[in-house]
């Protein structure tokens, strides 16, 4: 049981320890990263906006032919 709690509580400064071991990304970095996840975002939004509209076109054409 001792070892338990002992384990728990030195999770915390081996967690401290390796988060001063991280690189951070300078500001600029952090910026270009952040403006090519939003571009990638909305690409593949769009893309699969375009392909779920030509789903439903599809879809609307086989189920509703004759209407």
């Amino acid at each position: 049981m001792g070892s338990r709690l002992a384990a728990r509580l030195s999770f915390i400064p081996e967690t401290i320890a390796e988060l001063r071991k991280v690189v951070w990304p300078t500001r600029r970095e952090a910026l270009h990263l952040t403006v090519m996840v939003l571009i990638v975002a909305i690409a593949v939004g769009i893309i699969l906006g375009v392909v779920d509209y030509g789903f439903s076109e599809f879809a609307d054409k086989i189920f509703l032919w004759g209407r």
